[in-house]
């Protein structure tokens, strides 16, 4: 599979709720670098993470753009993230079904054919201003 197609079908799978098939798709020694807190060495790390993630918030992201290097081991893409905040994150504002929209992007490693760093950014101000309107 292409650098590009890796992205797409990770994507595809974060937006279908298949964290399954996302962990196929990493590299055993993944680094997830976060938006805000600690880097999550290992699939491990980066499935519990998705748990987590999973209980508070439901997103679906559009308007991709895919983006990789010519020599494959290097992309990004650009996305919009559609959310409602279901239930309160530590330290975050109260849930009680908030949406919101924002944009982001993430950058990837490839090693062996599979994504070997994930670093995911958007703005946090904007999105607690969001949820806290």
């Amino acid at each position: 599979m292409d650098t590009k197609s890796l992205i797409a079908a990770y994507f595809e799978a974060f937006n279908a709720g298949r964290t399954d098939r996302m962990l196929e798709l990493l590299h055993d020694e993944v680094e997830h670098h976060v938006n805000e807190g600690q880097i999550r060495k290992g699939k491990e790390l980066f499935a519990e993470f998705n748990a987590h993630m999973s209980e508070c918030y439901h997103e679906n992201l559009t308007d991709m753009v895919i983006f990789a290097n010519d020599a494959g081991d290097r992309a990004a893409a650009e996305f919009v993230v559609n959310g409602t905040y279901l239930r309160t994150d530590e330290g975050l504002p109260p849930a009680n079904g908030q949406t919101y929209r924002l944009p982001a992007g993430s950058f990837f490693t490839i090693r062996d054919g599979r994504i070997s760093r994930v670093t995911t950014y958007y703005n946090l101000g904007e999105w607690t201003r969001q949820v806290s309107a």
